[in-house]
């Protein structure tokens, strides 16, 4: 979940945010050097863009099929009039529940949904049905993924 803020990122967060996603592990002397400006600019820089919320986390980026979750699905959950926050509550203790959404149009909620097999997928199913204020669901089991979660070519363009 995002807070909407009215940051606006500039050419030297744009550059501190692309250089921090080619270097990963690098500290902020090495990322200052690189970028030629002065290592507290950079430090004052990280800091401003994770208290503005731009930057939310350093972790890894894990790859879930690399560690047996290769099947992955998305879920649309029409619910009971009013029940979203209990039914978002409920679905945050479901492991297999990577993502969960608010939408407009057909259904309510959309759930992205991983498990290491189909038969897996069934039982989150399942388990998302039970839910006290869930009406019905409809589940659509994804057979490749085209394209990743990106943000650089929106980044790249605070640059041109």
């Amino acid at each position: 979940m995002s807070a909407q803020t009215d940051y606006q990122i500039d050419q030297l967060d744009a550059r501190i945010i692309l250089d921090m996603a080619e270097h990963p592990r690098s500290g902020v002397l090495e990322m200052s050097r690189r970028l030629g400006v002065a290592r507290n600019t950079v430090y004052a820089r990280l800091a401003r863009l994770e208290a503005s919320g731009v930057i939310v986390g350093y972790g890894p980026d894990i790859d879930l099929a690399a560690i047996g979750f290769d099947v992955q699905a998305f879920c649309t959950i029409e619910l009971l009039q009013g029940r979203f926050s209990e039914v978002a509550d409920k679905l945050a203790s479901i492991p297999e529940v990577i993502e969960v959404h608010t939408i407009a149009g057909q259904g309510d909620l959309v759930c992205k949904l991983v498990s290491t097999s189909n038969p897996g997928i069934m039982a989150v199913v399942e388990q998302i049905l039970k839910i006290e204020g869930v009406d019905r669901t409809t589940t659509a089991i994804s057979l490749t993924e085209q394209m990743t979660r990106r943000t650089h070519q929106l980044i790249e363009g605070v640059l041109t």
